[in-house]
């Protein structure tokens, strides 16, 4: 095989004092500062059960994501239960994962949620046992749980096809191990005398440059960067993946790595990429915590009137991966109720905006979530209860009255206007849903542009969203 020409940085007289250039550093180091407290001071805003599910999404990624780096293909789905059993997280369903996901998980797991305790040889030891249960790496027997011997040969980052095999990088012998590893854990564990972020990117470069094991050594690099990155940001719960990011910029990682690699201990160039990368998987957390954080703006605009215990078993169902639309013998099944309490309490989640009837009807009928902003926001007030719909419109009304002229479900009644029953605009009181969903509420004052008759009985344009009202019954529900 040919070796590259040249000195590596492990060759060189200063390693590893490794230097870098503040002024390049100081600008995206400050960068990546500011945009990890915003992110972390979002998650904190959200509950216990939100910032774990979004924990569960991070960390599920992030261990799909490294070992892809290494061609290894993992079952998503299998990593996610195994992550959620490890927290104690119930998703229900979930395949069950077998060693070689286990294996993984658990040194991820280890490194992150136990990140304040030391980093030490033995722990080494049990993450790389961990991530080759078998003793095997692919066909060929490996030496587990230790470092590598002289006995395995040089450790060499080669590419091409066989006979003609290029050098990138050649490791340390295995005699120099003994002295190199006790110096980066020392350091690793050290209190640290530069910013905790940078801290990372020198441990991941340093760690990997060493090689010290016969396999798996990026993997593991990469499980000592989350665990420094876990301490800059002073919490065991992970809300963006270094490692997914490393994978969609693989080829310009392995460049930067085999650049600074064959330079001198200068290591600008390798710490302005990794803060680069590390920025950009910040600004990309959105797209992996999307599902948790359009949970968390949901709920907060249905916790403004709470729903009852089966709504909120339901509503949690088809918000974690329900298949197809809810329909009432489904909602009965899902929270143990009959037909006619389930029909009910759908009509009140439709009421509401929460629940969204498809356009098929009859015994066809089935609904979907709608869209957090189109929840209507309904607070108590003097009076009765007050409804502010998403384009501004307030209802004020009493369930007495209206009972008595809605379909059932329906809560609200609309106030007659200063000029009688005519009007020109639809009024403001006009509720903002009775042209959105079926069972919808029934605008109880009659506007010209909503109603086509307004003397006797009002008959909406549309007779599947109201019933008709007559002006006695409008008159008695509005106490005139």
């Amino acid at each position: 095989m040919r070796r590259k020409k040249g000195i590596y940085i492990h060759e060189q007289s200063g390693w590893p004092e490794f230097l870098w250039d503040g002024e390049v550093i100081a600008g995206p180091l400050a960068a990546v500062r500011h945009k990890q407290g915003r992110l972390l001071g979002k998650m904190e805003s959200l509950g216990f059960e939100l910032r774990a599910e979004a924990s569960l999404a991070v960390l599920t990624s992030d261990v799909v994501k490294s070992s892809a780096i290494e061609g290894e293909k993992l079952n998503p789905a299998e990593v996610r239960s195994s992550i959620a059993r490890r927290l104690g997280l119930d998703i229900a369903g979930s395949p069950k994962a077998g060693r070689d996901v286990e294996g993984v998980v658990e040194m991820m797991l280890d490194g992150t949620r136990h990140f304040a305790k030391p980093l030490t040889k033995t722990r080494l030891f049990g993450w790389h046992a961990s991530l080759f249960p078998t003793g095997r790496s692919g066909m060929k027997r490996m030496k587990v749980g230790g470092w590598r011997t002289r006995a395995s040969g040089a450790m060499q980052v080669v590419s091409g096809p066989i006979g003609r095999e290029k050098v990138h990088f050649e490791a340390p012998d295995a005699d120099r191990l003994g002295a190199e590893m006790p110096r980066f854990l020392s350091w690793f564990n050290a209190e640290p005398t530069t910013d905790p972020v940078l801290k990372a990117g020198i441990a991941h470069f340093w760690f990997v440059t060493i090689h010290p094991f016969e396999d798996g050594n990026g993997r593991i690099a990469r499980a000592i960067a989350d665990m420094a990155l876990a301490r800059a940001d002073g919490t065991k719960d992970r809300f963006y993946s270094m490692s997914s990011q490393i994978e969609a910029e693989r080829k310009k990682y392995y460049l930067e790595l085999e650049s600074s690699q064959r330079g001198d201990v200068d290591i600008t160039a390798w710490l302005a990429w990794f803060l680069g990368c590390l920025d950009r998987a910040i600004g990309n957390a959105d797209q992996t915590l999307g599902a948790v954080l359009n949970k968390a703006k949901r709920w907060e605009r249905i916790n403004r009137r709470p729903v009852n215990a089966r709504q909120c078993l339901v509503i949690n169902r088809m918000l974690n991966g329900f298949e197809g639309f809810l329909s009432t013998s489904k909602y009965a099944k899902l929270a143990k109720c009959s037909t006619d309490t389930a029909l009910r309490d759908i009509r009140e989640l439709a009421e509401r905006g929460i629940l969204v009837q498809n356009a098929s009807g009859g015994r066809s009928t089935s609904y979907r979530l709608g869209e957090p902003e189109d929840v209507a926001d309904l607070r108590s007030g003097p009076g009765g209860h007050v409804a502010t719909a998403p384009d501004g419109h307030r209802v004020r009304g009493s369930r007495r009255g209206s009972r008595r002229i809605r379909p059932r479900g329906c809560r609200w009644a609309g106030e007659v206007g200063s000029d009688g029953f005519s009007h020109s605009e639809p009024p403001s009181f006009l509720p903002w849903n009775c042209w959105r969903q079926p069972y919808g509420l029934v605008a109880v004052a009659v506007a010209d542009t909503c109603f086509s008759r307004i003397a006797g009985v009002a008959t909406h344009r549309n007779p599947k969203c109201c019933r008709p009202v007559s002006g006695g019954q409008a008159m008695r529900a509005l106490g005139r």
